[in-house]
């Protein structure tokens, strides 16, 4: 590692960018419960997440440049597949996406104090791949948003990268674009795992781009053509990513 992420980047991290994260999660948690009681709850939670996202992003001074928003009709409902580096991909999402949203996440999250709450309450979409039944239901509130006009985040690599490069996409992951008849926008984002890879607490100071693909049309499409979609939005994110 270069000296410029060096003992002194650690003690900033361990010493100050990590504890305010973990403030601004506690307090803007509790906060945000008792206001969540009256209106539109998901769009107040994501109002939350968002100003929690901002906060974030100002505290560990590192700029997102966003490339590519103009390929997007913003009142169309879309699946957002975005590749997944880093504990920082949400934040960097919810700060520089400028409309509501929602995320496929795994049941695994809601085991975390105040994020997990959150996640549920905030009618964000959780994925239980060891329960079946579970899964069906998912699905089915997944296309109720979809339908609904809302835009849904999917990480399609399933998890986390361990060494900053893109994974084999999971088939099944683009089912629900072909079921909702929605376009699929690959989403890359850059420099999310060298600011925050796995396995450590130690965020580093530097820009990150977000790139945004042109929208793959899922018209004509049926559950046999799941692997060619996947195979089609893999090739675009590379794309992306890797120039």
């Amino acid at each position: 590692m270069s000296q410029k992420y060096g003992l002194l980047s650690r003690m900033r991290s361990y010493l100050i960018f990590d504890p305010l994260i973990w403030m601004y999660t506690i307090v803007l948690g509790i906060i945000s419960i008792p206001i969540s009681l009256s209106g539109q709850k998901e769009r107040i939670l994501h109002g939350f997440a968002r100003f929690w996202s901002k906060l974030i992003m100002k505290t560990i001074g590192s700029p997102v440049k966003v490339v590519g928003m103009e390929k997007l009709d913003t009142t169309k409902s879309y699946i957002y597949a975005v590749n997944h580096a880093s504990a920082l991909d949400i934040p960097v999402l919810y700060a520089n996406l400028p409309f509501q949203f929602r995320i496929a996440f795994k049941k695994e999250l809601l085991s975390y104090p105040i994020v997990g709450w959150h996640l549920k309450r905030s009618g964000q979409i959780c994925i239980d791949q060891q329960n079946p039944a579970a899964a069906v239901g998912s699905i089915r509130a997944a296309l109720k948003i979809l339908k609904g006009g809302i835009p849904l985040v999917i990480f399609p690599e399933g998890g986390r990268t361990p060494d900053g490069d893109i994974k084999p996409f999971l088939r099944g992951a683009f089912f629900l674009a072909i079921k909702a008849h929605v376009d699929v926008v690959p989403v890359a984002l850059v420099g999310t795992f060298e600011l925050l890879p796995m396995d450590t607490y130690h965020i580093k100071c530097r820009p990150v781009e977000m790139r945004i693909g042109q929208p793959i049309s899922t018209a004509g499409c049926s559950r046999d053509d799941m692997d060619k979609l996947s195979a089609r939005v893999q090739s675009a994110m590379e794309g992306l990513y890797y120039s």
